[in-house]
């Protein structure tokens, strides 16, 4: 008879729970389903001839070189290409000894939660905020303590008081977590004077921030936001990048740049975990960016999904039911959708599976469970011929669900 081992799981094991956008993910692999549930790029808008032609390069000047085991900070090369490109990008100068590279944001987020986290510790998220960030602050037993996100993000106000409502209870807080930029979930960006309020409210109560920054480079109009990492004059903001939704999610190829002894730490932690980052990756990457091809690159996907969003937000703004509103989103990969009130975007998830097409549930991305009523969808990822079709086939479904509770006419 086989043993159940469920006994001998840790604690942190034990509290270990799959992600739902994981797990939404392979239903909606059905070939029949439209899914706007993924934060996916699209297949049209990776450069395949170009890393193609990169790769042979690679094989035919240095393949021994670029198939070995490399460090665990990451490759030189790629580390001075991204140095050099956040210089001209986001405005901030770090030096080869603030910069780790790391396997895609999320073992990112792994590593600040090895390097910060102790059972118990706070950490102040938005709400709603991106899903796996939560699941990964989770599993070192963190408490979420959440702040509503608006239209020009984080409410700063309520972010004070909250701060100070921990303090008051003697309770740590360890870190603020960001995505200024067309976050995830609800597409919306932090202003600039909210930024700078931020800041300061982190200086007064001597708290980091994690700035997730995986969307800026997507704008497609308005005007470009500095980074938080940019105004920061005193080492509190650690900054997380990544060429997923740029290049190519397959590659996982993210990086974290903050203060010395921190990036020191996450390399010490980095080590068990994986000893280094995939090294051909690293030096594709490095070579995708220090030969020219990424600005042009970034231009073309610009294009591609500033048509992509239009053509959703026209489906939107036609087809929807009066009583449904959503985000418009200047840049990122998402718009966020709330429902009249009692409505639940969890059970009409099921309804709108049957007529092939889904979403991902807005409850999912609050710490506490609330936002029953909302919903993200993904607009990068789906063929523009699908968009239409999809976007009618879930104003069908919320119509009908409306009628049923008498909400039609709101």
């Amino acid at each position: 008879m086989k043993i159940s081992p469920s006994h001998l799981f840790s604690e942190r094991a034990k509290g270990m729970k799959a992600s739902e956008i994981r797990e939404l993910l392979k239903l909606t692999e059905m070939p029949d389903i439209i899914s706007f549930a993924g934060g996916l790029p699209s297949p049209a808008a990776f450069p395949v001839d170009a890393v193609e032609k990169i790769v042979a390069e690679l094989m035919e000047e240095k393949g021994g070189y670029v198939l070995q085991y490399g460090t665990t900070e990451g490759v030189t090369a790629l580390r001075k290409a991204l140095l050099a490109r956040l210089r001209e990008t986001q405005g901030f100068e770090a030096s080869m000894e603030n910069i780790i590279i790391t396997a895609g944001s999320q073992q990112s987020l792994d590593l600040v939660g090895k390097v910060f986290l102790d059972p118990g510790d706070n950490v102040i998220v938005g709400a709603p905020t991106y899903l796996a960030a939560t699941n990964a602050f989770r599993l070192f037993q963190a408490n979420m303590e959440s702040v509503p996100i608006e239209e020009n993000g984080m409410d700063m106000d309520y972010l004070e008081e909250k701060i100070r409502q921990i303090e008051r209870h003697s309770k740590s807080i360890k870190f603020i977590y960001v995505i200024p930029t067309f976050q995830n979930p609800m597409g919306v960006s932090l202003s600039v004077e909210g930024r700078k309020r931020l800041l300061n409210i982190a200086r007064e109560h001597d708290l980091l921030i994690l700035e997730d920054d995986p969307y800026s480079e997507l704008r497609y109009e308005g005007e470009k936001l500095p980074s938080i990492k940019s105004m920061d004059e005193d080492g509190r903001v650690v900054y997380m990048g990544t060429i997923s939704k740029v290049l190519a999610p397959g590659l996982r190829i993210a990086w974290v740049v903050g203060e010395v002894d921190i990036i020191n730490k996450m390399i010490l932690a980095k080590q068990p975990t994986d000893l280094c980052t995939n090294t051909l990756g690293q030096h594709i990457a490095a070579k995708y960016i220090a030969e020219g091809y990424i600005d042009p690159h970034i231009e073309k996907i610009r294009k591609m999904y500033l048509e992509k969003r239009d053509l959703m937000l026209k489906a939107l703004k036609e087809k929807m039911p009066e009583g449904v509103t959503w985000t418009n989103p200047e840049g990122g990969m998402f718009i966020w959708l709330t429902l009249p009130e009692g409505m639940n975007a969890r059970s009409t998830l099921e309804k709108a599976i049957t007529e092939k097409v889904a979403y991902v549930v807005g409850d999912a991305f609050f710490p506490d469970g609330t936002g029953k009523n909302t919903l993200r969808l993904n607009f990068t990822n789906a063929d523009n011929e699908k968009i239409d079709e999809g976007i009618g086939r879930l104003a069908a479904v919320f119509r009908r669900e409306m009628a049923d509770k008498g909400l039609e006419n709101i």
